[in-house]
């Protein structure tokens, strides 16, 4: 545990808790690193399977925390650099993670904090949480989301969110695929713990690996070369132990647990 983020274990799952509800669970350099910090603890954790961010209070993240924006007027080119750097490699660490990372969100994701939902692998919201990147309105350019937005969205439905920073309502954020699960503010914390506890024993975790290292793979290699890939990691996959012993149940018609 730490003062601006909380982290528990129960059933395989990691729980990673933003906790600065007073200031919206904005973000300044120091939950910026906790975050990368926990993330990367869950990662390693071999005792979690599945890892879920939310946030205390009324909303996920309001994006950059006033005070944050404020020392930015006197930030150095080194600093602005390190700091760039530091937000990076949070979203970077969220992407990449070898284990599937479930976004609880159960209220307004602005600006950064849209951007820190975004690239969460799977997103439930309440239907009262709005979505969008606000930067523009402040002069300012969303340029590291810029870059995983629009492989989630296209560039039709980025460049709508991104230049314009309008926000969008829960149900319009869905039908943009920004979001997976709409889901009522009673219910949402049951449904997102059922449903990670339920992949935590249904799916292979080095499948989950290994599957999302070939999607970015797909994305950034042209498609003849994400095709070699696919072929080595397929070849790599059928030698695995996990392939074996799932294939094995399936053909015994046994219930796979992981």
């Amino acid at each position: 545990m730490t003062e601006l983020a909380d982290y528990k274990t129960q059933n395989r799952v990691a729980y990673i808790t933003i906790n600065r509800p007073e200031k919206r669970n904005a973000l300044n350099p120091e939950l910026v690193e906790a975050l990368t910090d926990l993330l990367l603890r869950a990662g390693h954790d071999e005792n979690v399977k599945i890892i879920v961010l939310k946030a205390r209070g009324e909303v996920f993240s309001a994006g950059a925390d006033l005070e944050y924006l404020q020392a930015l007027q006197n930030n150095s080119s080194q600093d602005d650099l390190e700091d760039t750097i530091a937000i990076k490699e949070l979203l970077y660490s969220i992407y990449t993670l070898p284990k599937l990372v479930i976004a609880q969100v159960e209220g307004h994701a602005i600006a950064g904090g849209c951007g820190l939902a975004a690239v969460c692998d799977i997103v439930f919201a309440v239907p009262e949480a709005k979505f969008g990147y606000t930067e523009v309105k402040i002069g300012f350019v969303p340029a590291l989301v810029t870059c995983f937005l629009v492989r989630k969205l296209g560039e039709g439905r980025a460049k709508e969110m991104l230049l314009t920073g309008d926000l969008v309502d829960a149900a319009t954020a869905s039908d943009y695929g920004l979001i997976n699960f709409v889901v009522s503010k009673d219910g949402i914390a049951v449904a997102v713990t059922e449903y990670a506890e339920r992949l935590s024993v249904n799916v292979s975790g080095q499948s989950v690996s290994l599957t999302k290292q070939l999607l970015n793979t797909a994305h950034n290699l042209p498609l003849e070369d994400s095709l070699e890939e696919a072929i080595k990691l397929n070849v790599r996959t059928r030698s695995s132990a996990d392939c074996k012993k799932g294939i094995a149940a399936f053909l015994n018609k046994e219930k796979m647990e992981w």
